[in-house]
């Protein structure tokens, strides 16, 4: 039942307290024209209760039907108090039958859907109330069961949506915990087995030299990757430096502050994929061994992100041309995207000293 259960055994106890009262009522008082009807409406509000408590104790049931009809029991057996009470009908020390029984229905549509939805369920039951006084020319239009039923309705429904929120907060908490903890585990296997042995496969290819290098390179890269993945800890929704520290390898270094930066989550995705398509052209335009560096850091004001490589740099028009020849790899994988998301691309390129592009993406409150 979570953190809801406490709230619906309370209201509970409220409709039998208030069917105790109410019986009270019935049995010392000689207000009553029609005693008889008044045991009739008694019972229904005894059943009813019966039932209700059953039905909320039932998660599967919680929901618009069972609402809707608790709030038409009830306000039923409030519309025919007058035919119970007849000539005594808002005299002096007479009360309804089901005087606090009514608030009953506006506890649970609180409970179940916030203050909006309790402070609609008062509503409605003080309708009626001020309906039934309305019609009634001698009885005095009183406001302070209506007031009271929408403080009652207003403050349970915004407790019992803080009290969800909460348990939600320490679900996701604990999960993330437990993850954690099935990560840390896995990482002293892999740690034990996988990174060591990749370590040895780079050690002994290097030494061996020819394509044992090769495959000790990638037995390198390969480790690099494992690594950084296993020490991963869960990070912030939107942290960029998580997103580009997936980009690190034996050739590629990234470089990020110690603590997260935190961006819009598509905005992050999208810088991120901007990076990757930097890499690609590294790759591409360099070589696939080709070294490339990223570096990342939050000013006041914004995000700077740049991508180097070790290249001959871009020879001047290339760019250019390359949009002219229908080729849009720079022009709408990094210009494109970072524009899209509010920022903008600087490009630096010299014969014989590579190119760094500049990504500067805005933080705005």
């Amino acid at each position: 039942m979570g953190i809801e259960g406490p709230f619906w055994r309370a209201i509970a106890v409220f409709r039998i307290a208030s069917l105790v009262y109410a019986g009270v009522l019935l049995v010392q008082h000689d207000g009553y024209a029609r005693p008889v009807m008044g045991w009739f409406v008694l019972s229904l509000m005894a059943l009813w209760t019966a039932a209700s408590i059953f039905a909320y104790s039932v998660e599967a049931l919680r929901g618009w039907p069972l609402l809707v009809i608790d709030m038409l029991v009830t306000l039923a057996c409030l519309l025919a108090s007058p035919y119970v009470e007849g000539p005594y009908q808002y005299a002096e020390g007479v009360m309804p039958l089901p005087a606090t029984w009514i608030a009953g229905p506006v506890l649970a549509w609180a409970v179940y859907g916030g203050r909006r939805l309790g402070a609609l369920g008062a509503a409605i039951v003080a309708a009626a109330d001020v309906w039934l006084r309305v019609r009634t020319p001698e009885a005095p239009v009183l406001i302070n069961g209506a007031v009271l039923l929408f403080l009652s309705g207003v403050v349970v429904g915004h407790v019992a949506r803080l009290a969800k929120q909460a348990e939600e907060r320490m679900q996701r908490a604990a999960e993330m915990e437990a993850a954690q903890r099935e990560r840390d585990r896995l990482s002293r296997g892999i740690h034990d087995s996988v990174l060591q042995v990749l370590a040895l496969v780079q050690r002994r290819g290097q030494e061996l030299g020819g394509e044992a290098a090769e495959l000790g390179r990638l037995a390198g890269e390969q480790e690099a990757a494992l690594r950084d993945l296993i020490s991963l800890r869960p990070a912030p929704s939107g942290d960029l430096r998580s997103l580009l520290t997936r980009y690190g390898s034996a050739t590629v270094t990234v470089s990020t502050p110690a603590t997260p930066i935190v961006l819009p989550p598509a905005i992050a995705a999208e810088v991120a994929a901007a990076v990757g398509a930097a890499l690609d052209n590294v790759r591409t335009h360099v070589g696939p061994d080709a070294r490339a560096w990223i570096f990342a850091e939050q000013e006041e004001d914004c995000v700077i992100v740049s991508v180097r490589d070790e290249g001959d740099g871009i020879p001047p028009g290339r760019l250019e041309q390359a949009e002219r020849d229908g080729r849009m790899g720079v022009a709408q994988s990094i210009k494109g995207r970072i524009a899209d998301a509010g920022g903008t691309v600087t490009i630096i390129t010299a014969p014989g000293d590579g190119t760094e592009i500049e990504i500067r993406i805005p933080v705005r409150p």
